[in-house]
């Protein structure tokens, strides 16, 4: 648990970088060119197509996201233990949204730590995917020769 939410933290870090290139540059670009900025509305759904991007592109491709990458944690499909079709990663991004609204108030954290057989959170559950801890092989240094 403490690993998945670590790993939020940094993906959200990750992410002030992804929607600087993918939302406010192009809205800074538009506005000095024709003087026009995004109502409300159109600004919402601009930075939630930009993050569901940047995580349904990654998630298909790797089942892993950079922060993901660092903790090695991986997304994985139940049924075939590979990384999830478009679909199911499009799922899992929709209803991420009203379960980290669960997680913020503290009920999705109690729910995945102690109520959840897996520890899975339930847009995982209902999504039919899991996040697994992928450790790495550690690798032995070279052998130098030694000049005697």
């Amino acid at each position: 648990m403490r690993r998945r939410l670590a790993c939020a933290l940094y993906e959200s870090l990750l992410l002030v970088g992804v929607l600087f290139a993918g939302f406010l540059l192009p809205w800074v670009l538009i506005g000095m060119a024709l003087h026009v900025a995004p109502p409300g509305w159109l600004a919402w759904l601009h930075v939630w197509a930009v993050v569901g991007v940047y995580f349904v592109v990654l998630w298909r491709r790797t089942g892993q996201t950079l922060a993901m990458q660092t903790w090695q944690l991986q997304l994985i499909d139940l049924d075939t233990g590979k990384p999830p079709t478009t679909a199911r990663c499009a799922m899992r991004y929709i209803l991420a949204w009203p379960s980290w609204l669960m997680i913020l108030t503290g009920f999705g954290v109690f729910w995945a730590a102690w109520m959840d057989r897996d520890r899975q959170f339930p847009h995982d559950r209902i999504a039919r995917t899991r996040i697994v801890h992928t450790p790495r092989i550690a690798q032995s240094a070279p052998i130098m020769p030694v000049d005697r």
